[in-house]
């Protein structure tokens, strides 16, 4: 009986401290209550100004560009090479050898070390050495421990020059290939994605075009021995590191390790695939029997990040997007035709992007919520923005800038890519100037003179049959989309 007393009053006791510990803590005092402000009366601080991190740029006597920027906060270093390669420049009849090359350019080891080498050195000191090539870049990094960084970064240029594309990961990596290729159709959001490029720049487009099993099975050895060839040289490299490093050491380390590596005296700029509509308008369906909703996509043709219309076109985004915006507003929440919508103009930094709206809904609100977004992009055009909704899209804007900035390496990753597609380094200020300068006049002038409502493609993934009423109350012409998967080519004997 005198235990449970005991333990009944240490209970009180310690409910009791507790209780004053969140009155002093929060004060939730009489006073304290009745100050409180409704979210919309609070007023913040300006955002400080954002400044770069101190960082070094300079150029090796064989044309490699290096950025270094120190960050000693914790003893880890990471670095980045940028190469001028993409896939935009394999050929059409070897669909995938860019991707492949930058798969197989680290698993298939170097001159010096095998894979399993390569793999177990890397292991042994949780670091770690990737290469991967893209639509319009190639890059190589690694990762280290302030105190294994001459080894790691020894090996990372071990696989920028001296990948042997040993055949069995060659063969290994194509086999990955294929099993995507046999699972692309599986998610409806995909399907989308993938035939509205082609709707928008055509299906023989680098920007477009998909790997296939024949595509794939035509790819050896060789090709990705010359296509490291063609494009991995010094003089078309930028290579950026940062973190807990020496800048004197590291600039020995990098002339040691990359100082010798001969450039390319024949570099010529590399054209860049030319790009016009593949389509003007028109409504296209991608019939999947077993969808119970539709994906949609609208969009036409867009333009680039260097468009001096730019920031007043990402004002535009802020207006027709988020919680807050047009399409949230009327599409999601007035008229309950879906659970997300977006509508964003959405430019590339060397050839031009995509405006493209869409989202998911039921099958039987398909032909409403097309015409929702229609009329949207319309509205747009012709209703002008209020002093509220442009408050708002800066605002979150502008607020969201600092996130440009989190860490030094995110910094020094904008830099590199701001020089590798000849922007100017302060770009990204640039446009935080002209975001603070737009106005509602602005935003209506681009929306006028960018979007195009007669000329939007339509794309639909789902159930034609129970999308009632049918697309016909869109377009008369309803062109189908066959997204079967071609068959592999078997290859001819030698």
């Amino acid at each position: 009986m005198f235990k449970k007393v005991t333990t009944g009053k240490r209970l009180i006791y310690v409910l009791m401290v507790a209780c004053a510990f969140l009155l002093v803590t929060f004060n939730f005092s009489p006073v304290a209550t009745a100050a409180a402000k409704y979210y919309a009366e609070l007023q913040f601080a300006p955002l400080p100004e954002i400044k770069l991190p101190q960082y070094e740029r300079y150029v090796l006597r064989n044309g490699l560009v290096v950025y270094l920027m120190e960050d000693h906060e914790l003893p880890l270093v990471s670095g980045t090479a940028l190469i001028r390669a993409g896939s935009r420049w394999e050929g059409s009849d070897k669909v995938g050898l860019a991707g492949i090359t930058g798969t197989v350019m680290r698993t298939g080891g170097t001159t010096k070390h095998s894979p399993d080498q390569l793999n177990e050195i890397l292991e042994q000191r949780a670091a770690a050495v990737e290469t991967s090539i893209g639509e319009a870049a190639a890059s190589a990094s690694f990762d280290a421990l302030s105190e294994d960084v001459e080894t790691v970064f020894g090996l990372f240029a071990e696989v920028l020059r001296e990948p042997v594309f040993a055949q069995e990961q060659l063969d290994l990596a194509k086999t990955k290939v294929k099993g995507a290729i046999a699972r692309r159709n599986d998610d409806p959001d995909d399907i989308a994605s993938r035939e509205f490029r082609k709707l928008i720049y055509g299906k023989e487009s680098p920007y477009a075009r998909t790997t296939e099993y024949a595509t794939v099975d035509r790819i050896t050895r060789e090709d990705l021995v010359n296509f490291h060839q063609d494009f991995f040289h010094p003089n078309q490299m930028i290579l950026g590191i940062v973190g807990d490093f020496d800048a004197k050491k590291m600039r020995s380390l990098i002339q040691a390790k990359l100082g010798d590596w001969r450039r390319n005296p024949r570099m010529i700029k590399l054209p860049l695939p030319e790009v016009s509509p593949a389509n003007t308008g028109g409504v296209f369906m991608v019939n999947q029997p077993q969808l119970t909703q539709s994906s949609i996509l609208v969009g036409h043709l867009g333009g680039r990040f260097d468009n001096p219309d730019y920031a007043a076109l990402d004002v535009l985004n802020g207006v027709l997007n988020g919680f807050g915006g047009r399409l949230f507003n009327e599409v999601r929440s007035r008229q309950g035709l879906a659970y997300s919508v977006y509508g964003i103009w959405s430019p590339r930094f060397d050839y031009p992007g995509i405006f493209i709206a869409g989202g998911q809904t039921r099958s039987d609100a398909t032909v409403q919520f097309v015409k929702a977004l229609q009329a949207e992009i319309q509205r747009i055009q012709t209703q002008p923005i209020t002093a509220q909704e442009l408050a708002y899209a800066k605002e979150s804007t502008l607020n969201s800038f600092v996130f440009n900035f989190q860490d030094p390496a995110q910094t020094l990753s904008r830099l590199m890519r701001y020089e590798y597609y000849g922007y100017p380094a302060d770009f990204l200020f640039r446009y935080q100037k002209a975001v603070s300068a737009t106005t509602a006049a602005d935003v209506q002038r681009v929306a006028k003179q960018y979007l195009k409502p007669d000329n939007l493609v339509t794309l639909v993934v789902g159930n034609q049959t129970a999308i009632q009423p049918p697309l016909t109350q869109l377009a008369a012409q309803v062109t189908p989309i066959d997204v079967t998967i071609p068959n592999s080519q078997p290859q001819a004997k030698k």
